[in-house]
């Protein structure tokens, strides 16, 4: 947790630090001396390229400490998505600088150049590394696909990326800085298909009590069977729920905040029907087992400093009753909370007593029905609003929307805060 201490910038920079680190690295290695421009940017896209792949591995890998010292899992997929774009972008430069080169002596050797069936395996190695990483980053920004779906599509980017690394080693042997590289993407691999998606980091808990405080809403209270997790108000959690009786889980991990924290350990979850698996979750039964990997994110933590506003909407109020529910505001805080119907308020009368009970919590409660959230009349409600630091959890576009309205009413973009739960 030392991370926290540092300036948020410096932590949010850090993925950024990696990637640029990583291609100075492989860039400066490969340059080679004394070579036509177009054969000396062939080589060196290709070597930066493989650095921002390498990149793009070690940042898509959910380890705890490894994301709490990069800034995030957010600040870590973004820049993952960035860098295996941009990645496979330089490894096509590749082979058409290298063609470039020889066309304007004769064109039809360029065209040999960039024709697979004419060349050697290590050379159909490469094309079909482009492939495979075209065909993954394109299904990455697909919305339509089960994630299940897309997640097996999506690996077809680590099979590219070894079908790479032969390319390299088959045309050059020894490669030096390569091999390094090489290993760690094979490391950041191995960890997340093996401790990541097939759970092997997980931590087993026992559901105790399933409750439903809304319709389409269930609350489970999870007992650590082992070393209970440390986790803070705020924070989430990667949650798969095993098998039961009576349940048959989707198994896939996906993100849940934690309602409550409880000292001995214990956990409480409230999981909203959005999806396939949040849906089955509503028929889960006390006795059932669950697997966690966490926790993540800092959404909430070190922020007490100044005057408050939080914004919830729908089941995005979890992580502002799990910070009610530890302790008193140290600050005055307003808590906006946006629901469609009264009957879909999960918390609704413990947030209204809680707000009866100290004086420094407002609750401004609305139902919004079917309609947009009236965000400017609410906004003109909270008083010094400019000098306000903004915690926003809810769906995407009222995150979007209320921080354009925020900005313009010159509350500072730094302070407006909200944590992304979008894992494609």
């Amino acid at each position: 947790m030392s991370s926290l201490a540092l300036p948020e910038g410096v932590q949010r920079a850090r993925p950024l630090m990696l990637v640029v680190g990583l291609v100075a690295a492989f860039g400066l290695w490969s340059y080679p001396a004394e070579l036509p421009p177009w054969r000396t940017l062939g080589i060196v896209s290709a070597w930066v390229g493989c650095a921002l792949i390498v990149a793009s591995f070690v940042l898509m890998v959910r380890e705890p400490r490894l994301a709490r010292w990069l800034g995030g899992l957010e600040a870590m997929l973004r820049w993952h998505h960035r860098s295996g774009v941009l990645g496979y972008v330089l490894l096509l430069v590749h082979p058409l600088a290298l063609a470039a080169e020889g066309w304007r002596d004769d064109p039809r050797r360029a065209w040999q150049t960039l024709d697979p069936f004419q060349q050697s395996w290590p050379v159909w190695s490469g094309w079909l590394a482009l492939l495979l990483l075209m065909l993954g980053l394109a299904f990455s920004f697909s919305r339509r696909l089960a994630y299940r779906r897309w997640l097996v599509l999506h690996q077809a980017l680590g099979i590219g990326a070894l079908a790479g690394w032969l390319h390299v080693f088959a045309l050059l042997g020894d490669a030096g800085l390569a091999a390094a590289g090489a290993g760690l993407a094979g490391v950041a691999l191995a960890w997340r298909f093996m401790a990541v998606d097939a759970g092997l980091s997980a931590s087993p808990y026992h559901v105790a009590a399933v409750a439903r405080p809304a319709p389409g809403v269930v609350d489970l209270r999870l007992v650590p069977l082992a070393g209970a997790m440390p986790i803070a108000a705020g924070q989430f959690v990667l949650a798969r729920f095993d098998d039961g009786p009576a349940y048959h889980g989707c198994g896939e991990f996906h993100p849940f905040t934690a309602s409550r924290v409880g000292a001995d350990g214990t956990l409480q979850l409230t999981i909203k029907a959005l999806g396939r698996c949040s849906g089955r979750l509503q028929g889960l039964s006390p006795g059932g087992l669950a697997r966690l990997q966490g926790p993540f994110g800092d959404f909430l933590a070190g922020r007490d400093a100044g005057p408050q506003l939080w914004v919830a909407g729908g089941i995005g109020i979890t992580p502002f009753v799990a910070a009610l529910r530890e302790h008193p505001r140290a600050a005055p805080t307003t808590l906006v909370y946006l629901y469609p119907r009264s009957r879909d308020a999960a918390f609704l009368d413990e947030l209204q007593q809680l707000a009866r009970e100290d004086t420094l919590l407002e609750l401004l409660a609305v139902e919004t029905g079917d309609s947009p959230p009236p965000l400017d009349p609410l906004l003109d409600r909270v008083t010094g609003l400019a000098a306000r630091t903004v915690q926003v959890c809810g769906p995407a576009p009222l995150v979007a929307e209320l921080s354009d309205r925020l900005v313009r009413r010159g509350v500072p973009g730094h302070r407006i805060l909200h944590e992304s739960f979008d894992f494609r």
